[in-house]
């Protein structure tokens, strides 16, 4: 049973993860979508997508990869937050090179907020799932 989830996370993951692709070439693209006139709806709704975007894919992205991470000194750093760290920073600076889009910093700060709230989330699941393991 645990490999049937395992396979289901990293199906979503993957699947998040295309809609994130599909959605940043939209915008790169200038092309209109029904998200964007949302997020248009929505005081700082800019921010708020980035946040969730962002946090989603690391929660989605560290739990597939089951809860795996790296320690630097007491800090653990799962793979998932990096991985969607880089991403999201490649995404932002590679803005910079886009007539359509602009380079934010703002943006790439909540994305980093969603990462780092999603990390926080995972290690509360990691250690609620290991209590009621013992």
């Amino acid at each position: 049973m645990k490999g049937t989830w395992q396979r289901v996370l990293m199906l979503l993951a993957l699947s998040f993860f295309t809609f994130l692709g599909w959605i940043i070439y939209l915008a790169n693209t200038g092309q209109p979508s029904i998200f964007f006139d949302l997020v248009k709806a929505l005081p700082h709704g800019d921010k708020i997508g980035h946040f969730v975007l962002f946090g989603t894919a690391t929660l989605l992205l560290s739990l597939a990869l089951k809860a795996a991470y790296w320690r630097l000194g007491t800090i653990k750093l799962y793979w998932g937050a990096l991985i969607v760290f880089f991403f999201a920073l490649s995404e932002e600076i590679s803005q910079a090179f886009v007539a359509s889009r602009t380079f934010d910093l703002v943006d790439l700060t909540a994305d980093i907020v969603g990462i780092a709230v999603a990390s926080f989330l995972i290690s509360m699941l990691v250690k609620q799932y290991k209590k009621s393991q013992s």
